[in-house]
């Protein structure tokens, strides 16, 4: 585990923790590009997005953008659906098609950028968002991501939260479904692997974490940033689609 690999998990979680993500799309991005073995991609990347979105909502619920009402239909569908994602034994070549795909969306995430200003929003219908969290979950659970890197743009593009709102809300969403994928899969698979030096790789991850969440609510500009970390997802999701 070089310089290089542990200054990109840096870079990662201060992106990811500015906006209130944990940054799994990213560390498996950089997994896969570093030929990490399918077995420990989806633990460590679960793992370090426990302790990068929990910081995220910490910052943001001190901030007072959580809206509770809003994150609870999400998560009373999401949280079992992780569970039964993460459960499931997934063929190398499968997994690495759906993480193409997603992290092709979370490329896409990262350039087209998504505003929404106060007192612009509206009612999110229970029924769509417990379906929305269910299938968030359930694609969380099978390939290590906390859905917040979908469920984000969806609540901003859809008015249905602010931009800081959305944070908070997703950084929540992030914890409580990596907790329950990580959870089933130290319980339902054939046993949960670990990155080589992973506590490094978390001391690292919190430290971006930590100045990540603060940058985010002080509005430091990023979008330098963002751009070269998009070309790091769209590298990752070429090299999975083209390997299978």
């Amino acid at each position: 585990m070089d310089l290089s690999f542990l200054l990109v998990v840096f870079v990662i979680a201060f992106l990811y923790s500015s906006v209130g993500h944990g940054g799994a799309s990213g560390y498996l991005a950089i997994m896969a590009l570093w030929g990490f073995e399918t077995l420990v991609m989806r633990t460590s990347a679960l793992s370090l997005n426990l302790f990068v979105s929990g910081i995220a909502f910490a910052n943001f619920y001190r901030g007072g953008y959580f809206r509770p009402g809003l994150l609870l239909p999400l998560v009373i569908s999401s949280v079992p659906f992780a569970w039964l994602g993460a459960s499931l034994e997934i063929n190398p070549v499968t997994y690495k098609i759906i993480l193409g795909i997603f992290l092709a969306i979370a490329t896409l995430r990262m350039i087209i950028q998504t505003n929404t200003q106060s007192g612009e929003t509206r009612n999110f219908p229970v029924w769509l968002a417990l379906i929305t969290g269910a299938v968030l979950g359930f694609f969380s659970g099978m390939i290590g991501i906390g859905g917040g890197i979908i469920l984000s743009p969806l609540l901003i593009l859809m008015r249905w939260a602010t931009l800081k709102e959305a944070a908070a809300i997703s950084a929540a969403f992030i914890f409580l479904n990596s907790a329950s994928g990580l959870t089933s899969t130290i319980l339902n698979t054939s046993g949960a692997h670990w990155a080589d030096h992973f506590l490094l790789m978390t001391l690292v991850a919190i430290g971006g974490g930590l100045l990540g969440s603060w940058a985010g609510s002080f509005k430091i500009p990023l979008k330098g940033l963002k751009y070269v970390l998009a070309s790091v997802l769209l590298m990752a999701s070429v090299k999975l689609l083209i390997i299978v």
